[in-house]
């Protein structure tokens, strides 16, 4: 049950990973967040609704407030990212917030073991393999990997958050609501703001037309979302919490062959090898 849940929850995670890197090649990135997580807030205020996920509220939601404030962020950048491609060395390299949990535990007192050790270590030589050539490469590719190491520090400190921010399933559910809340309110204002700046908030080919057209993939990117948060609480819940983290912590694969496979990607050999060590170093910290 727990391999089950877990596997599921990497590939809805690297499949909307894949699709908001998509959906953003064809409008604003700070669109494609507020759209999607608009429709998260819908589908996770229904579920609070119905296991009475209300009577959890305290002082704790304050974490899922604050991890909603570092969230837009992290996923404009993330999705800039994407669009900028390649997905195979940005989707590894995303994965590499989870040294950030890591951190906060060194300085509350934790010490990681050696396979945490060599997984860090790892980890920084796939950093230098796959995005090394980018760097000294063209101005766009040095965008990619800069802000993709921006939204893996978001996303690192997200998880670090929402894991202070509930102790039950239901109260899960509603930190995740209250996370997606803030979500479109601080999106929002950066969205309108950017449009006050003379950005823009729709495609500037076919406007309001092309996000209509893309709503299904902006929910299914919304939805896969919250169904992975889903499906990992409940694969965390039924086993141990080790093979779920690491067996959910391969959904870069499942990204980078959608790239592959739909975009006919191809990646220098160093980079491949590099965007493979990453993977493997997120899996050796989360397994430790």
């Amino acid at each position: 049950m727990t391999a089950l849940f877990a596997l599921a929850t990497s590939l809805l995670w690297g499949l909307a990973d894949f699709g908001g890197g998509l959906l953003t090649r064809r409008m604003p990135a700070l669109t494609v967040v507020v759209v999607s997580q608009t429709v998260a807030v819908v589908v996770l205020g229904a579920i609070v609704l119905a296991t009475g996920g209300w009577s959890e509220a305290g002082p704790l939601l304050w974490y899922a407030v604050a991890a909603g404030a570092v969230g837009p962020v992290a996923m404009l950048a993330f999705y800039k990212a994407l669009a900028l491609g390649p997905m195979g060395v940005v989707s590894p390299l995303g994965s590499l917030g989870v040294v950030v949990p890591v951190s906060v535990g060194l300085l509350v007192g934790d010490r990681p073991g050696l396979v945490q050790f060599a997984g860090i270590a790892v980890a920084v030589a796939g950093i230098v393999l796959a995005g090394g050539p980018e760097l000294r490469g063209a101005p766009v590719r040095r965008q990619a990997v800069l802000l993709t190491l921006v939204a893996a520090f978001g996303f690192g400190s997200v998880m670090a958050l929402i894991a202070e921010a509930s102790t039950t399933l239901t109260g899960l559910f509603l930190a995740l609501f209250v996370q997606r809340v803030t979500n479109v309110a601080v999106g929002g204002a950066a969205l309108w703001v950017s449009v006050k700046r003379g950005g823009r908030a729709l495609p500037e080919d076919g406007g309001a037309r092309v996000v209509a057209a893309s709503l299904p993939a902006l929910a299914f990117v919304g939805l896969a979302d919250v169904a992975a948060n889903g499906t990992y609480a409940i694969a965390a819940q039924a086993g141990p919490v080790t093979v779920a983290a690491v067996l959910a912590s391969l959904y870069p694969v499942v990204t980078a062959l959608a790239a592959r496979g739909v975009l006919k990607e191809r990646l220098r050999a160093v980079q491949a090898a590099g965007a493979g060590l990453a993977l493997v170093g997120t899996v050796l910290l989360a397994a430790g």
